[in-house]
């Protein structure tokens, strides 16, 4: 290093001599002195990984019931515990109040991320009016589609896009009080409507009112009419009908009429009937007030929450299926019914769509069927239905050779809602059967297309 400088020098001298002796050139660029090596640059650090940005969830549900709803606020706590980003906003509404709200909330174009849906032709109308999202791909990816009933996902489905998935699937039947039945000497369920209706006559004579059914909700008693026509139809009334090559006006609608007028003449319901509501049927079921109720696989957790001491009916409970009409073209194994699921808005954000995976996987199935709360649709997880009549409508679902979806459902919402307003009409014997079958067939030419 030292001979270095010591050079550097006498060239800088010997340049000091030259200039004065000729022109004045340019003023060098003097060299600065060699210093040593710098220290190496540290590499460059990677950016900060970002926080993921907040979402919000905001999903609409039915289950009013104190054990079904804390369920799902467990589910949605643990998804939030898992992704801090996410908050989950849960509005709880009855039935009738949700389909309410649902109305309001399309017609202002802003759906929730999550909510309720039986599937069927409510749900394709919010799809062709573009307030769904399609999921089809995220159901394509890492096998999700796979885990569930190919049945059962299906009536979530349009036009081969899928925008929902269902949590169930059962089927309507008769839940029924074993002791009044023993009270008033049936010693069992009726397998005909000759011997319902001769039941219904027995348990009135043992002054025990046969039936709960809540008039004011219309739906209730639309299941006995939509039964009746399975029965006596079957598959190829309904399809006859609906595809417009038949009419709702044809005969097994019509004769579903007259024979749900034979029950309504016994006068078998509570007192009030046409001013209940699905909550105070299951009120009367619960606190075993009355014998029997049509209803689907949900009823026993609505019978335990309305009930004083909170149990319902228990051992008490019995199940048999809808009986066979004499003379009817239906099998005796077809079905009416249906289940529940969830479907996607519009504006909903991908983690709304992971959540819904979340609580449909085989683990959240499971939690669900402890507690009744839903019939399994998932692959693996029906292990988990202990309680062995939801075991027997499950069996008598997969078992249905024509599977009938609620009409209300199946159907569009204008002709749904005119087939429960028409059938409230026969309960109420302001409407005759060719009045009633008449008014849904002039809502059919309107909305069927």
């Amino acid at each position: 290093m030292r001979k270095s400088i010591l050079f550097l020098s006498l060239l800088v001298a010997l340049s000091l001599v030259l200039a004065a002796c000729g022109p004045t050139p340019a003023a060098p660029t003097v060299a600065p002195p060699p210093t040593e090596a710098p220290t190496k640059a540290a590499p460059p650090t990677e950016a900060p990984t970002k926080a993921p940005e907040k979402v919000t969830i905001t999903w609409w549900h039915i289950q009013t019931a104190e054990d079904q709803k804390a369920l799902w606020q467990k589910l949605a706590d643990d998804y939030m515990t898992a992704h801090p980003n996410v908050t989950i906003e849960i509005t709880v509404m009855e039935n009738e109040a949700f389909k309410a709200k649902m109305t309001t909330v399309m017609q202002s174009g802003n759906p929730p991320d999550l909510f309720q849906s039986w599937g069927g032709g409510v749900m394709n109308e919010y799809a062709k009016a573009g307030m769904l999202k399609d999921i089809t791909a995220d159901l394509d990816k890492d096998g999700w589609r796979d885990t569930f009933s190919p049945g059962a996902l299906g009536v979530y489905s349009f036009q081969e896009k899928n925008y929902g998935v269902p949590r169930d699937m059962g089927m309507v039947g008769f839940w029924y009080n074993k002791d009044l039945f023993a009270k008033a000497g049936i010693q069992e369920p009726p397998k005909t409507w000759t011997e319902l209706l001769d039941d219904v006559k027995k348990l009135k004579d043992a002054g025990i009112t046969p039936i709960a059914v809540g008039g004011k909700d219309k739906w209730p008693g639309a299941f006995w009419w939509e039964y009746l026509a399975v029965r006596i139809g079957g598959k190829a009334a309904f399809d006859a009908a609906y595809s417009r090559t038949g009419a709702f006006t044809d005969a097994p609608f019509v004769d579903a009429g007259k024979k749900l007028q034979e029950l309504v003449a016994l006068e078998p319901f509570q007192d009030g009937f046409l001013g209940a509501t699905w909550g105070d049927e299951a009120t009367l079921m619960g606190n075993s007030k009355a014998a029997m109720d049509l209803m689907g696989q949900w009823a026993p957790g609505t019978f335990a929450d309305n009930s004083v001491d909170k149990k319902g009916l228990g051992d008490k409970a019995g199940w048999f299926p809808f009986p066979t009409v004499e003379g009817g073209a239906g099998d005796p194994a077809d079905a009416l019914g249906g289940g529940n699921g969830f479907v996607v808005g519009k504006n909903a954000p991908p983690e709304a769509v992971d959540f819904l995976k979340f609580i449909s996987s085989v683990d959240s199935q499971r939690e669900q069927a402890k507690i009744g709360l839903s019939v399994p649709v998932v692959k693996g997880a029906e292990d988990a239905l202990t309680d062995p009549l939801l075991k027997i409508v499950q069996q008598g679902a997969a078992a249905a050779k024509y599977f009938q979806l609620y009409y209300d459902q199946a159907m569009p919402p204008a002709v749904g809602s005119v087939v429960n307003d028409s059938v409230q009409g026969l309960f109420a014997g302001t409407l005759t059967p060719e009045q009633a079958a008449q008014a849904v067939e002039d809502s059919a030419q309107q909305e069927i297309k």
